[in-house]
Parts: structure tokens; C-alpha cells; sequence
């Protein structure tokens, strides 16, 4: 089984994170672990699947924070685990509950105040990224925990890179020309740079910010992604929680 962590996490005892892949158990490629229960799979695999993955992270799915992600701006304060509605960020300052992110291709972003103690977990396509969640999620860190920007870590995971995220004019003129590319009548854009940028902009200093290098495109046999494979792509989770307040 492969299960992906994070540099920059692991130096944080009191967390727990993880980024499932497609590969699980001694399975024979095409792998594919979907942990998506809107994609049409059979429901109870899923199930099953999810148990697997959380109960390996020593969550439990009873532990878990799901939500109906929808590529909005709506960042959410969670107490509980469940189902949290319709949304794309979720923040805590709970132990033992996981915030978990579905990626298919779209920027998760994680993010840990060291000093007070909250997590959150932001999933942000371009039209989140445009809405600016990640700049809202952290605003939102700050005027409810006081968190300050020297004390927050954040984790870019697996996504979709420039050069495989082909878009239209009427995407690519919603950001600044900086982060795309023009290819024909076509641009490349750079989700994940723009939100970087938006965590920089904020103060976190870079040294606090691990980027993933893996892009979920070119990753065929251990991420999904749903531009490289359609309706028939599973999704991935990511996702972070912390121990006890140490």
C-alpha cells in the first residue's frame, strides 16, 4: 500500500495526515481505491475502502469530516465528525477529528497553527481559487484563533500541474496573466501557484510551505484525475488531524 505524507507534517508528532493513492493491498494494475461516493461506485467497496484507509491513519471513519464539496468559498468551523454540508473548507481546533479533502485533479491545501492548535483542509479548483477560499480560510484563522502567519504550516498536495490544465480564454482571464500560458487558442493554468502565492501574500514564510511535485495527471497509476480520465476516475482523500492539544 502506498500512502502519501508530508514533509513538512512529520515534524508536528501531535498531527496526523495522509494522502491515499490508488494502490492498496497487492492489487494487480490498473489500480484504482476510490474513495468517492459520488462517482457511481459500488457504494459498500467504498465503504469498506474509506474504513481501510482512515482506520490505517488510526482515525476511524467515525472520526471523519466529510463535506459536499461544490467549488465555492464557503469555509466552515467543524466540533464534530460527520457530514458537514455543502462546502470547501473545514476548520477545527478538536482533536481526534479528521478533515478530510476529496481531490480528483483540483489544489488541496492543509494547514496547521502550530501555537493554537486548529487544522484546516481547503480544497480549491479554479473557480475556488478565483472565489480566493484559501485567503478566507486563513482570514478566518485569524479573526477566530488568532492565528499569525509565523505560526502556520501549509501543505500543497497532489493536484493537477500547469502543464497538463488546459483551459479557455474565459477561465484564464479571471487570474492574472502571470499564472497562464497561452498553447493555440488555449491556456495552461497554474492553480497551485496561485494559491501558493495567496499563502506568501498572507506572510506564511516559504520555509512553512511544502508543494507536492506529483501531479495527479501524469500520476496514472497511483493518483486519480478526473481531466485524464473522465467519468471513470475515482477521487482520492487527503486528510489532516491532530492528537491531542501537546
Amino acid at each position: 500500500m502506498i500512502v502519501l505524507k508530508s514533509i513538512l507534517f512529520n515534524q508536528f508528532p501531535e498531527l496526523i495526515f495522509g494522502f491515499s493513492t490508488k494502490v492498496w493491498n497487492n492489487e494487480i494494475p490498473p489500480y484504482y481505491f476510490n474513495l468517492s461516493l459520488s462517482v457511481g461506485d459500488d457504494e459498500e467497496i467504498v465503504k469498506k475502502n474509506r474504513e481501510q484507509f482512515f482506520n490505517f491513519l488510526e482515525l476511524g471513519l467515525d472520526k471523519i469530516v466529510f463535506q459536499k464539496q461544490i467549488h465555492s468559498d464557503i469555509v466552515k468551523y467543524v466540533d464534530k465528525p460527520g457530514f458537514s454540508g455543502e462546502g470547501d473548507s473545514l476548520i477545527t481546533d478538536k482533536p481526534n477529528i479528521g478533515l478530510a479533502v476529496s481531490v480528483g485533479d483540483c489544489t488541496p491545501i492543509f494547514i496547521y497553527d502550530k501555537l493554537n492548535k486548529v487544522i484546516s483542509a481547503v480544497h480549491s479548483g479554479w473557480r475556488s481559487t478565483q472565489k480566493q477560499i484559501l485567503k478566507k480560510t486563513l482570514q478566518k484563522l485569524k479573526d477566530d484563533f488568532n492565528s499569525q502567519p509565523e505560526n502556520i504550516y501549509a501543505y500543497i498536495g497532489p493536484s493537477i500541474t500547469q502543464k497538463n490544465y488546459e483551459v479557455g480564454n474565459e477561465v484564464a482571464e479571471l487570474f492574472d496573466p502571470k499564472y497562464s500560458m497561452p498553447v493555440g487558442e488555449k491556456f495552461l493554468l497554474n492553480v497551485q501557484k496561485v494559491n501558493y502565492d495567496m499563502l506568501i501574500k498572507f506572510g506564511i514564510p516559504s520555509t512553512h510551505i511544502q508543494v507536492s511535485n506529483l501531479c495527479t495527471y501524469e500520476s496514472k497509476n497511483m493518483l486519480h484525475s478526473y481531466r485524464r480520465d473522465g467519468a471513470k476516475s475515482g477521487r482520492s482523500y487527503g486528510v489532516l488531524a491532530f492528537k491531542s492539544k501537546l
